[in-house]
């Protein structure tokens, strides 16, 4: 059944729920609807529990980006509330593929995780697999999904998340002989819903949704189509849940965003990024505050004061470059240039001189030349990254730049890529040498999966600092000094001051 929303979502659904026999309470505000869903799902995982003789296991695979990794713990604190148990067993009673669409490959992924469940699916047919986020909102995936993988019981996308456990009531009351697949894609939507349970990952940490959607429309990216327009959340619902998150234990936030720097815009009272920046500094408790992702078109003058001010804004920036070619920048039709770009870098570190500075960098993209390709390479060596996502273009259907000519060869594209990436971890060796010998404050985030008498933890400029030490430092920030740089971590000993020089 596909249930869209310009057919007036509401109404269909409630009518597919009466002829499921289950008794839908009065209009109220969304989460209070979907926690009378979660509530009439409790008593079915209970009778099955019970029948089985064993709980319910949910496994839950998140790809992409921390937007979808925020989605995915309030997946599972749907699941969880309902009843179900987490698993990284692929062996479980629900299955979940929380799926990104920014490159080619996420999607193949997701194909061949897909096949290979189908004899799975036969084994155990009362076994629930669902999909939703970016990839979910692409027409074609969806049909292909349709005709290929019948073994798929639930698809939604990106916008209607919150309502996992309405559509997985109306799974389990389908009493008809044959189980159709529940289709739930929205095009867009104005509703922001997060008053609803959710599991964090770490007790000590959270990401935290500030504004939906991109407005930005670069020709090479499909997020816009897939993730919408921008939303911004109101400031005091986002003080609100970081305040209630301190309570419950967590140090550090990460505010997210497709572009954060574009926070507040469409709100009715309009506020900046920079302000709800200082507004969140103010709650006590909390002493770290991160935030991605950045548009350099839209960092403001403003913003780099703040940061420069803050003591718990950290020491890091993540700042897409995509190319140093201002020909190609224009084309990619984001809105600034190489001196542009380079000027702003200027700004950040004269502001906040112990700055990490991170970046993106497309290889390939339509019509690159060697010229396009070396003025990427200079800003690299000029701007020093800590370090660099570097990606080759890849063509995504329906985005500009899929029909553009001059698609660049593979062969040059392979050259040219790992040109850059040698070039890339050659300046940020460099760059992270200059903090050995300093003491940081680092936040103990897990044991090392490798030596069990180390901790790892992230200093503010977000490098990887391993060091001995007790499990029981773990969501502690100490001092460490950081006594040796090895490409892309350090090893530390824990220092006895927490002055960090």
């Amino acid at each position: 059944m596909r249930i869209d929303r310009q057919q007036t979502d509401r109404n269909v659904i409630e009518q597919k729920i009466r002829q499921m026999d289950i008794t839908l309470p009065p209009p109220e505000s969304e989460p209070e609807r979907q926690y009378y869903f979660m509530k009439k799902l409790q008593g079915i995982v209970e009778e099955r529990k019970r029948q089985l003789g064993r709980p319910l296991f949910a496994n839950i695979t998140t790809f992409g980006c921390q937007m979808n990794a925020r989605d995915s713990e309030k997946i599972l604190g749907i699941m969880q509330m309902i009843g179900y148990e987490e698993t990284d067993s692929a062996e479980a009673d629900f299955l979940l593929y929380n799926t990104c669409t920014v490159r080619e490959n996420a999607n193949l992924k997701v194909y061949g995780r897909l096949g290979q469940l189908k004899k799975q699916k036969e084994k155990n047919p009362d076994m629930v697999i669902a999909l939703c986020g970016c990839m979910m909102q692409e027409p074609e995936v969806v049909e292909k999904i349709k005709k290929s993988y019948r073994n798929v019981d639930i698809i939604f996308g990106t916008h209607n998340i919150f309502k996992l456990a309405e559509l997985l009531a109306m799974k389990f009351f389908d009493t008809g002989k044959q189980k159709k697949m529940i289709v739930d894609i929205w095009e867009g939507t104005t509703e922001i819903v997060e008053e609803l349970p959710n599991e964090r990952k770490y007790f000590f940490k959270s990401g935290v949704n500030i504004m939906f959607g991109c407005n930005n429309f670069c020709s090479y990216c499909i997020v816009p189509y897939v993730r919408g327009r921008e939303r911004s959340r109101e400031p005091e619902d986002i003080l609100a849940e970081i305040t209630c998150m301190v309570n419950d234990g967590v140090v550090e936030v990460m505010l997210l965003g497709q572009n954060v720097n574009s926070y507040g815009k469409n709100l009715e009272h309009p506020i900046s990024f920079a302000k709800l920046l200082e507004q969140v500094e103010q709650i006590e408790g909390l002493e770290r505050i991160r935030f991605m992702t950045s548009h350099p078109k839209d960092l403001s003058d403003e913003l780099i004061e703040v940061m420069g001010k803050s003591t718990k804004i950290c020491r890091q920036m993540h700042l897409p470059l995509q190319s140093g070619s201002s020909r190609l920048l224009k084309i990619m039709n984001r809105h600034y240039t190489k001196e542009d770009y380079l000027l702003l870098v200027e700004k950040i570190r004269k502001a906040v001189p112990d700055i990490s500075l991170t970046t993106d960098i497309i290889v390939g993209f339509p019509g690159e030349t060697e010229e396009d390709f070396e003025e990427t390479v200079d800003v690299v060596k000029k701007v020093g990254f800590d370090s660099a996502f570097t990606f080759i273009y890849s063509k995504r259907t329906g985005t500009p730049a899929a029909a553009m000519d001059y698609q660049v060869p593979e062969e040059i594209v392979k050259k040219r890529f790992d040109r850059l990436l040698a070039t890339v971890q050659e300046v940020s060796a460099d760059r992270t040498k200059r903090a050995v010998g300093t003491v940081q404050d680092v936040l103990v985030e897990e044991v090392n999966g490798q030596d069990a008498s180390l901790v790892t933890g992230r200093t503010s400029q977000n490098y990887v600092v391993h060091f001995a030490g007790s499990p029981s430092l773990i969501g502690s920030i100490v001092p460490v000094h950081l006594d040796e740089s090895r490409g892309f971590y350090y090893m530390g000993t824990q220092a006895a001051s927490r002055e960090a020089e």
